[in-house]
């Protein structure tokens, strides 16, 4: 009987294609944490930028809000003030280009975090590649000996094919996750610049008390 070293069948047995798996597996949780630092409300929707903009509007402030708004790098920034660039035209134009923004941004970084989909579809594809291709092996195996070798000589090799499925399913199920998590965050930030950007332009609703 054959004694299992899981680290070797881990990282040796399952050969190239169970080192892709694992250079998968590093990259998924590099992108995870990126992500997780980068699409957050403290980034997207700065809590003293947003109080810094409403002070200026409540005083009237507006060049100083586009300003601040050109130069702020955050998704609420770029949303308000490419409705602020638009006030000139009417306040339906505001709304447009806050609206076409907001959908911009969001767009953006659902394509940044599509690395995450792709490797989740991946990686399971990988594995069962690992393991059709360990499957051969194993069948060649019983052709070389012209007989059925003993139930544990086979299973050795076979329970090692199916480790790289295994290890395409570990990286694959909290990359779809993580995904799925940033996917839902991504829409609710992205609605909540929208409100807040329409609340702040509200006084340019035609109606409304005019901005000096």
């Amino acid at each position: 009987m054959q004694e299992i070293n899981l680290l070797d069948v881990l990282f040796v047995k399952c050969g190239p294609i169970g080192w892709v798996i694992w250079a998968l597996s590093v990259a998924t949780l590099g992108l995870i944490i990126k992500y997780f630092v980068d699409i957050r409300r403290g980034t997207l929707i700065p809590g003293e930028v947003h109080a810094q903009i409403k002070q200026q509007f409540e005083g009237k402030q507006y060049r100083e809000a586009i300003e601040l708004t050109a130069n702020e790098p955050s998704f609420l920034s770029g949303v308000l003030h490419a409705s602020l660039a638009e006030a000139a035209h009417g306040f339906s134009a505001m709304e447009r280009a806050m609206e076409e923004a907001a959908e911009e941004r969001a767009t953006k970084l659902l394509r940044r975090i599509e690395w995450l989909n792709v490797i989740g579809n991946i990686a399971p594809m990988m594995g069962l590649l690992g393991t059709v291709w360990g499957m051969i092996l194993a069948f060649f195996e019983i052709v070389k000996a012209k007989a059925t070798p003993p139930p544990d000589v086979l299973a050795y090799p076979i329970g090692t094919a199916l480790v790289t499925t295994m290890e395409g399913l570990l990286v694959a199920i909290p990359a779809l996750g993580v995904y799925a998590i940033l996917r839902n965050r991504i829409d609710s930030f992205s609605s909540e610049a929208t409100m807040i950007t329409q609340e702040l332009i509200s006084g340019f609703r035609p109606g409304a008390k005019k901005p000096q």
